[in-house]
């Protein structure tokens, strides 16, 4: 690494070569060459070179750099061509993990330290009170994340998944991970096409599902999980490719959120349930009073269908929601969806038939009977309230 002296850092500026994302309170970005005051810490950074993108590290984060440290009158002190160090664990003096977070990917900047955030009183090399200049090339980070809150679930972001938000308990998700001692023997792999389960169920051990609610879709983990969160009595062991695990032991979890659908309770008690298969288009739900047209299919727990609508050469369905046309679980899910969204549900027998037995299209309906739809809704109008009694629709009520 070549080391920018206040003399010759003022042949790198080029004046069009803007960093573009580092903003200190109201200033504007740095140019290369520019210096500036980081706040009210002391410490100084000169921008070498503008660094990637707009994200920044943060404390507690994984960097890898290049650096080189000198005194003021240019003797070296430290230097290294790749450190890999956690930000805020003391490996490095605090000025410098101060300024790393300012820096962004592939990003090179020259820092100057005051003595209370350096080495004070001194160390091998550098005399006490001195003022010191560090110049750092961040090489790449990695997103570090206490998940438990207390050390038991630490989270390492490998690959970065869609922005698109994350699941929560009563959604299925589909990972894939590998679970392995510290020594790297494997205990467990899913297979390569993933493994679905509801998170609220669990699966495996209590990380994984902690761990899974704070990723993205397609987001690859690294964790580490301590004994106290690797182990659950009556989960372990379940899967075919697992082996026995010891215990007390720190387990090292590779993972990856495939996917998920989004389960939820549309009604308070939980008896009627949506899981989402494809989202829908737009904002807009149907909610109560709309013209709605869906086709789906309906089944009892066993699977069997016992009545089909919009398949096969059937009519779609058309009723208005919130006019008891259609049984009381598909009604309260039709007003929760969204143009062009494919849902499945389950309904328990308060919302369905209850306890009387009817005849359906393809087969009977046992009283007190959990059905489920695989609905979809193709379109729906919001009616207005003087028209509505004008149209004749097919009904499935009991």
């Amino acid at each position: 690494m070549v080391i920018i002296t206040e003399s010759n850092a003022s042949n790198l500026v080029n004046e069009e070569d803007e960093e573009p994302g580092e903003v200190i309170e109201s200033a504007p970005p740095l140019k290369v060459g520019e210096e500036r005051l980081l706040g009210s810490s002391g410490i100084r950074k000169r921008l070498l070179k503008r660094g990637l993108a707009f994200e920044l590290p943060d404390i507690g984060d994984e960097v890898t750099i290049k650096f080189v440290g000198w005194l003021l009158d240019g003797t070296k002190f430290s230097e290294s061509d790749g450190v890999t160090y956690a930000l805020g664990s003391g490996k490095m003096v605090s000025g410098l993990d101060r300024g790393i977070v300012t820096m962004k990917k592939g990003e090179r900047a020259l820092f100057t330290l005051p003595p209370e955030l350096a080495y004070g009183e001194g160390t091998n090399g550098v005399p006490p009170n001195s003022v010191i200049n560090f110049q750092v090339e961040l090489i790449s980070w990695i997103t570090v994340i206490d998940v438990s809150k207390d050390g038991g679930i630490i989270k390492r972001v490998l690959v970065k998944g869609e922005q698109t938000g994350k699941p929560s308990d009563l959604d299925e998700v589909l990972v894939k991970y590998a679970v392995m001692l510290a020594d790297g023997t494997l205990l467990a792999k899913t297979p390569e096409e993933g493994v679905e389960f509801y998170l609220n169920d669990g699966h495996f051990c209590p990380a994984l599902s902690k761990a899974i609610k704070t990723m993205n879709r397609g987001e690859k983990v690294n964790l580490a999980v301590q004994p106290n969160y690797a182990y659950q009595l009556g989960s372990m062991n379940s899967d075919q490719n697992s082996h026995a695990i010891p215990k007390n032991t720190v387990l090292s979890i590779d993972m990856e959120l495939l996917s998920f659908k989004r389960v939820i309770s549309v009604t308070t008690d939980s008896k009627v349930m949506k899981k989402i298969l494809k989202e829908g288009q737009g904002a807009l739900t149907a909610d109560e009073g709309a013209l709605v047209t869906v086709r789906y299919k309906a089944m009892l727990k066993d699977g069997s269908i016992f009545e089909k609508k919009g398949y096969d050469g059937e009519e779609k369905l058309q009723f208005i929601t919130g006019e008891e046309q259609v049984i009381t679980g598909l009604d309260r899910v039709a007003m929760t969806m969204r143009k062009g969204e494919q849902a499945m549900i389950t309904i328990d027998p308060e919302y369905g038939f209850g306890s009387v037995e009817v005849r359906r299209d393809l087969a009977a309906v046992p009283s007190y009977s959990t059905l489920s739809y695989e609905v979809e809704m193709l379109n729906f109008v919001k009616a207005r309230k003087d028209l509505q009694h004008c149209f004749q629709f097919n009904v499935i009520s009991g």
